[in-house]
């Protein structure tokens, strides 16, 4: 990126357009977050705008707080960035919820279900232990809400009875969702949105609030993502003023609701839209940028525009074929270390990308053969697996008995005798008393919701845990405390049972192993030993701090490895060195549903396409593309054909090698080696 006082033509331009709607085309590595933050720079400081008053949204907590952090360096007075909503599209539901969940009939704590959570309530919906089908069922309903389809518009739209059957759970789901006053991730955004449908004042006073919009990612945006910016940035007698920043050729998450046709609709719904693009590309060098150009040229064009870089040519995009997958891999491996090696380069210039999680278990071998430290993009969190959240669950309701997800899920695993019409008539009686699930187990009029055998279980989970709590709740005077209630719990509920009950002997003995090295290493978080800070903690303090290490996990520094990642997990990400593996038909692209009709297969290409364009834009000096002429699948072994998209790349058109480039002579080998050799140790 060029020095922050320098900006080229057209960033200049979307910095200072404010006349009206703005679509800015960013075109890859052109230097989109800069031209949004030096933009609510110039809203505050040129535009006289109250920083409270600008809204800035993107896909990734992360990404929110960069943008935030950069703009507090850009502005005079840094303290101006801490008023200003830079979130994520969820994070602002949640703020419009929380403020007006009464217009909704939510209680203002109302919960906030996980994936896991809502994959238990579609189990029970489905009665099914089938867990593809629970997930098929999920992400159906994921994208109905997304697209704004209400449970009778996904009934009359169904093709086949499964369908059918999932848009019944819909409804169900829906009503058990109200029942237990909880949202899931995708009601974050429709409820908002409903609520502004409905309630014009509501929308008024948004309005009021959020007076400039930037949107970051636009391409990214669902049909639910845009309704809600259109419903926020329009209204009578007001000037729709948003900025819009994406790229068309990056659009990759059709799968998971996103929708290309929001840039098409963009000049529909505001006819004096100011189109800017950015083209200038300060990342690649020339060749890489020059096959990304030839590849995306396939795709038909919302909005012409190609890349350019002042990087100079680089070095030539190789493209490989391997004999099979483990050749392909043992390459890789050897020709990162030998490149690597020549050009003095970290261990994190390097990223091998791929299609497909599978692809990466012969990679990682073949890095561990050659003692090549590497990190996996999306791997599980040890937090994330069901048998810790099953354990945090308890944790975090004895720490917070107004924790309505963890109440769920604790008083659910193991079973009890707890259902879903228990769970309902208590979250109506939840509802009646505003309170939470927990203290609506004590309340008055109960009864008359309830029978004895349903209302029974319910006050001795509750009782055992106000038990705990209360001990849980003493001053840390004895190291043991925390480690004694840990074992009194897990003997009281029975959880290594329910394992071996749930599960076939291996998964159970694997998941106990883990419960076992959670609740160990817990125990020595208590103590202050080794695996702690010196200090004693009592139980309470272990839950708070087990629930800020699950949010901030990730945010560690970069370790000097070599990242292998997903093609999609990799977007928005850079590295000096790209491997991208297993170019082949079949692959990338990937196969797909070969009977869908005719336009489905066209828009699927398509998007294959922009996927592999997203893949070589990463790269910033050398790119290595590689395909097997074998495969094992299975226990078979499969016949492979490069991908389409390799000869799109158009390598064999005038590829000479520059004479500028630096050439690794002997002398340079040397010198390498030397290098190596005396750089200290770490």
């Amino acid at each position: 990126m060029p020095h922050s006082s320098i900006m080229n033509q057209p960033q200049r331009e979307a910095v200072r357009y404010i006349d009206g709607p703005c679509l800015v085309l960013a075109g890859a590595g052109s230097g989109k977050t800069r031209v949004i933050t030096q933009k609510i720079t110039h809203l505050i400081e040129q535009c006289g705008y109250d920083p409270k008053n600008i809204a800035a949204l993107t896909f990734t907590n992360k990404a929110a707080a960069e943008m935030q952090e950069r703009v507090g360096k850009l502005l005079k007075e840094p303290k101006q960035a801490k008023a200003l909503t830079v979130s994520t599209f969820h994070s602002l539901g949640v703020k419009i919820l929380r403020q007006e969940a009464k217009e909704l009939g939510l209680k203002n704590s109302f919960s906030i279900m996980d994936s896991a959570d809502c994959f238990a309530l579609v189990q029970d919906l489905a009665v099914t232990t089938d867990k593809q089908l629970i997930r098929r069922i999920q992400n159906a309903i994921s994208l109905w809400k997304n697209a704004l389809a209400s449970p009778d518009a996904a009934l009359k739209a169904a093709v086949d009875d499964d369908e059918a059957q999932a848009a019944r759970i819909y409804r169900n789901y829906l009503a058990t969702l109200s029942a237990y006053q909880a949202v899931d991730f995708d009601d974050l955004i429709r409820l908002p949105v409903e609520l502004f449908r409905a309630h014009e004042a509501v929308r008024d006073r948004w309005q009021r609030r959020l007076r400039y919009l930037l949107i970051d990612e636009y391409q990214d945006t669902n049909t639910c993502q845009y309704e809600l910016v259109k419903l926020l940035a329009t209204g009578p007698g007001k000037k729709p003023m948003f900025t819009a920043v994406g790229d068309d050729d990056q659009a990759i998450y059709a799968w998971r609701g996103a929708t290309i046709e929001n840039l098409k609709q963009l000049q529909t719904d505001f006819p004096d839209l100011q189109v800017i693009k950015l083209e200038q590309n300060y990342r690649s060098s020339t060749r890489i940028l020059q096959a990304a150009n030839a590849v995306i040229g396939n795709n038909p064009k919302l909005f012409e525009k190609t890349l350019w870089s002042e990087h100079g040519l680089g070095d030539p995009v190789t493209v490989v074929a391997m004999n099979d997958d483990e050749h392909e891999a043992e390459q890789v491996a050897m020709l990162l270390s030998a490149h690597r090696f020549e050009r003095r380069a970290k261990f994190s210039d390097y990223a091998v990308l791929y299609r497909g999680n599978h692809q990466a278990r012969m990679v990682e071998q073949a890095l561990r053969r050659e003692r090549i430290p590497y990190t996996v993009s999306g791997g599980q969190s040890f937090f994330d697996r069901a048998e810790i959240k099953d354990l945090v669950s308890y944790l975090r309701l004895i720490a917070n008995g107004d924790d309505d997800p963890a109440f769920i899920r604790a008083i659910t695993t193991p079973k009890r005798g707890v259902g879903q019409a228990t769970l309902e008539a208590l979250g109506t009686v939840a509802g009646q008393w505003q309170c939470s699930l927990f203290e609506a187990v004590y309340k008055g009029g109960i009864e008359a919701k309830l029978p004895e055998r349903q209302l029974r279980p319910l006050r001795e989970f509750c009782d055992f845990i106000n038990q705990i709590e209360a001990r849980a709740s003493r001053p840390s005077g004895r190291g043991d405390d925390a480690a004694e209630l840990l074992d009194e719990m897990m003997k009281e509920i029975q959880y290594e049972a329910h394992l071996y009950n749930t599960f076939d002997e291996r998964q159970a003995k694997e998941k106990w192993q883990n419960v076992l090295e959670f609740t160990g290493w817990l125990k020595e978080k208590a103590k202050g030993g080794k695996a702690g800070d010196g200090e004693e903690k009592n139980l309470l303090e272990l839950t708070q701090m087990v629930a800020l290490m699950t949010m901030l996990e990730g945010r560690d520094e970069e370790p000097d490895a070599v990242r292998l990642s997903t093609l999609h997990a990799s977007k928005g990400l850079e590295y000096p060195h790209v491997f991208l593996i297993g170019v082949e038909e079949g692959i990338l692209p990937h196969k797909g549903d070969p009977d869908a009709p005719v336009e489905t297969l066209a828009a699927r290409i398509q998007e294959e396409r922009r996927l592999m364009y997203v893949g070589i834009t990463r790269a910033q000096r050398s790119l290595h593309v590689s395909w097997c002429k074998k495969r094992k699948r299975a226990r078979d072994t499969v016949v492979c054909e490069p991908s389409r998209f390799i000869a799109e790349m158009k390598l064999d058109e005038g590829d000479a090698r520059p004479k500028e480039e630096e050439k690794i002579t002997p002398q340079n080998r040397l010198a390498n080696l030397k290098a190596l050799l005396n750089r200290p140790k770490t």
